[in-house]
């Protein structure tokens, strides 16, 4: 009786074990969707047509920054705006992911200073139901994140405007 007691308490204890594991699994999981949101609360960026214009609103996050969720070339990316970024600005370790050729290198003025970057054109790039063709980018092997800092080569070619904690794109 000894050992089957014994048996039935470390059995206990493992099934103690495993509920604790799964809880705290569960609670990574809950809040790293809240962290996400807070850095990127646009990851499925809502469109609506206004007459002949589709528009699309982005809310601020909590530093401040307008981040939305998007994609280039059909690959999801996440975008940071950036008016001061004249061109899209493209980590160099994602351009065969998301099928962009390097092309003439050139120094880009950024705000780490000077880099070497290299010309590239996007295909597609799509923010919502907003979609822009043929965008000119540069892939900079300085930016160590994902996130694509959407700059004026893609902005000129929409009317934006910001309200309070919101950034409204939409097509001309």
């Amino acid at each position: 009786m000894n050992n089957e007691h014994q048996d039935t308490r470390s059995a206990g204890k493992w099934m103690v074990a495993l509920a604790w594991i799964c809880g705290l699994g569960l609670l990574v999981f809950v809040f790293s969707d809240l962290l996400e949101k807070q850095v990127n609360p646009n990851t499925e960026p809502a469109s609506q047509r206004i007459g002949t214009q589709t528009e699309v609103r982005l809310k601020q996050n909590r530093q401040g920054h307008y981040v939305t969720s998007g994609y280039i070339n059909g690959e999801e990316v996440v975008f940071l705006v950036d008016t001061g970024a004249t061109d899209v600005a493209v980590p160099a370790h994602l351009a065969s992911k998301l099928q962009l050729q390097a092309g003439r290198e050139g120094l880009a003025s950024t705000a780490n200073g000077v880099v070497r970057v290299a010309e590239s054109r996007i295909n597609t790039l799509r923010i919502g139901d907003i979609v822009v063709h043929n965008v000119k980018a540069n892939l900079n092997p300085g930016m160590q994140d994902d996130h694509i800092l959407l700059g004026m080569s893609v902005l000129k070619q929409l009317e934006f405007t910001q309200r309070g904690e919101w950034l409204i794109l939409r097509t001309l």
